[in-house]
């Protein structure tokens, strides 16, 4: 003990390791993760390699100056790992730097973030707070005999000789982690992704946490923000060879000239993507085919709207579009980094939004022929988007541009007064009466709206939370509750003045309305929502379930069991509109086709690849299935499903970084103006 007393490399290290340990096992803990598993042997090994690296830098530095940089890295650490717990606990994800464009907007709803904060998760303080009664209090105590022979001969000559051993350990211990990511039997075969490639790139937070710890994810995340990490190969699932008989429902396409360009294109990237939406499944047509062909659509996208919203009595418009429409029962909106941008754009285009990044704002100048806006464009129809609320959040005016929407109406376009306070919002029937005053009702038309008024926060006073407070006065609803139920009872308002102005048009019966919801309400906790359901939101995915409703005063009410969310609106409105379209384009589905309702395809796929159907559900997090009944998968189908759902989420994101269907439709133009000259 003596001899480890005068060494600074031990001391430093012991310092540092315990509280990282500690601090892991603590957030795995509060995060339910197992603790006694192969990957907690991965972190022990991760957490060792850093509390050598710091040991090593304290040699470099008098001993209070290093105790100081070591406190302040550990310090860095917890805050870190109480960031991502918190806000794991309130919008589902860990964030990413790749979000960084929102950091602003958080700064806002940081008293709804604290409000949901878990209390527990302060423990995650307990790590520092031992490292400095360690320091202050019993270092000296310990290792007193240190401390006699600071400055001689012998502390220069251990200083060079712990050098030499830092590093000899680090490199050791970095090669056994190096094998823990590939040996077999320290691998899930569950697991959504590989272990070796989500440490190049951690494309997939919650896999990424569980098995690398959140110190290593942090450092990880740094890195793959800095340094892009290259792009891996993806096995493509080759459609079947034989013949499928044509029939009437058939869809068939010539893609000689696609084949064409990619013989000649040289771009990895893009044969690869090639090859793999050529080789997706061509949908048949249905008999919902064309149901709605000529008809006029608007789609509503509902701010912070559940399932809350299903009520008669305080809501009788929704009520109304979701009883005599066709309402969807196990709909939902998976949580995402920055949900209420990436699932309007994968509503927009039925490809999955990056994960770890605010892919509408950072991919706002991509552009994309397959949008929903570009296939009524073809259609004849006349399209254009509104939104009552600025480019603060996200940069509509050129998102919406770029996705093909004709002319794009934000808060002051439509001239609607708004408050710069964040607890205002403005009206959504205001937003509506506006809307309908822009678009050209003597021709074919499609819209898009994505409405504001029931954003949070709930907890503060405001005009839109408090205007209609009367109707919850004899409820046992905590005032956050009702503040959000007065808000709905707005956005009611507003679908019911927008029935009205159709009607008044004399176009109500050829206008199809397409609502969902964007997400969960954030701003309120899961026991206020729970208040208002009959249903337990902590249960299963629940949390994440939505109202989905198509409607029209021409058909009949329906109630569709099927899985689904905002990924299947596009394709199932190109069926129901018969447009022009290339399912194998979209890595949503239509829901309404046999194909989809009767096969292992009826199914929520969440953002981080987690799944749920009637049977069971899969979670990406630890690669664990829950079964709801009886009848149990094999583990070989499961795993071909997860590859299936790992390669269309990979491969919408690479479509998305590579600016891919830009690529595509300038090329196949090319080939088209060719053959016409």
């Amino acid at each position: 003990m003596k001899k480890l007393g005068k060494n600074k490399l031990f001391k430093n290290y012991i310092a540092f390791i315990i509280p990282l340990l500690i601090l892991e096992i603590l957030f795995r803990i509060l995060l339910k993760m197992p603790i006694l598993d192969w990957a907690m042997f991965r972190i022990l090994i991760g957490c060792n390699i850093i509390a050598l690296f710091v040991g090593f830098l304290s040699l470099c530095f008098k001993e209070k100056i290093g105790s100081i940089i070591s406190g302040s890295l550990l310090l860095i650490a917890v805050l870190y790992a109480i960031m991502q717990a918190g806000f794991e606990n309130y919008i589902g994800v860990y964030v990413s730097l790749g979000t960084s464009s929102q950091l602003g907007a958080v700064t806002e709803y940081i008293k709804d973030y604290f409000d949901s904060f878990n209390p527990l998760f302060y423990t995650l303080f307990i790590p520092f707070v031992l490292f400095l009664i360690y320091k202050i209090i019993f270092e000296k105590m310990i290792f007193k005999e240190y401390f006699k022979v600071l400055g001689n001969q012998f502390e220069k000559r251990a200083n060079r000789k712990n050098v030499g051993i830092s590093v000899l350990l680090i490199v050791l211990l970095s090669g056994l982690y190096y094998v823990t990511l590939d040996i077999k039997f320290m691998q899930n075969e569950l697991q959504l992704e590989t272990t070796s490639v989500l440490f190049k790139n951690p494309s997939n937070p919650n896999i990424s946490v569980n098995q690398f710890g959140i110190s290593v994810f942090g450092l990880l995340d740094v890195k793959t923000t800095l340094i892009k990490p290259n792009e891996e190969e993806i096995e493509i699932f080759s459609k079947s060879e034989e013949n499928e008989e044509v029939t009437d429902y058939s869809r068939t396409f010539d893609d000689s000239n696609w084949i064409d360009l990619n013989n000649k294109t040289t771009n990895n990237n893009y044969k690869n993507l090639n090859n793999y939406f050529m080789s997706r499944e061509i949908t048949d047509k249905n008999e919902y085919t064309g149901q709605f062909a000529g008809k006029n659509l608007i789609v509503i996208m509902m701010e912070s709207v559940n399932e809350i919203f299903i009520n008669p009595e305080y809501y009788p418009t929704f009520y109304k579009l979701y009883t005599e429409g066709w309402s969807f029962q196990n709909s939902y909106s998976p949580r995402n980094s920055c949900s209420t941008g990436n699932n309007e754009m994968s509503g927009m285009l039925s490809l999955f939004s990056i994960y770890r990044s605010c892919t509408a704002n950072n991919y706002k100048n991509n552009q994309y022929d397959e949008s929903i806006f570009n296939l009524f464009n073809r259609a004849g129809y006349q399209t254009s988007s509104y939104h009552d609320y600025t480019e603060k959040y996200y940069y509509r005016s050129t998102i919406h541009k770029n996705m093909g929407s004709g002319a794009y109406y934000g808060v002051t376009d439509l001239g609607i007064d708004y408050d710069e306070q964040y607890k205002e919002w403005p009206s959504d029937v205001l937003l509506m009466e506006e809307a309908m005053k822009r678009i050209d009702t003597d021709h074919p038309f499609m819209a898009w709206i994505t409405t504001v008024t029931s954003h949070q926060p709930y907890y503060l006073s405001s005009e839109m939370g408090d205007k209609h407070l009367s109707l919850f006065e004899d409820t046992n609803y905590s005032t956050s509750l009702k503040r959000y139920m007065s808000k709905l009872k707005e956005l009611d308002l507003a679908l019911e003045r927008l029935l009205e102005l159709l009607d008044e048009k004399g176009i109500l019966d050829d206008t199809v309305l397409v609502l969902y919801g964007d997400h969960y309400p954030y701003g309120l906790n899961t026991s206020d929502i729970n208040m208002a359901l009959d249903y337990n939101v902590n249960e299963k995915n629940n949390v994440d379930k939505t109202p989905f409703v198509i409607y029209n005063t021409q058909i009949n009410s329906h109630s569709f069991d099927q899985y689904t969310s905002y990924m299947n609106i596009l394709p199932t409105v190109a069926n129901l509109f018969d447009l022009d379209y290339d399912p194998r384009l979209y890595v949503g589905e239509d829901i309404l086709s046999p194909d989809y309702i009767n096969s292992y395809k009826n199914r929520v796929i969440l953002a981080d690849g987690s799944w749920e159907n009637s049977k069971a559900s899969y979670n990406a997090t630890n690669g664990k299935i829950t079964y709801f009944t009886d009848e149990v998968y094999d583990n070989q189908d499961i795993i071909l499903y997860n590859q299936e759902i790992n390669n269309m989420i990979k491969m919408s994101n690479l479509a998305i970084t590579t600016n891919y269907f830009k690529y595509l439709s300038e090329g196949l133009n090319a080939y088209q103006e060719n053959i016409g000259s």
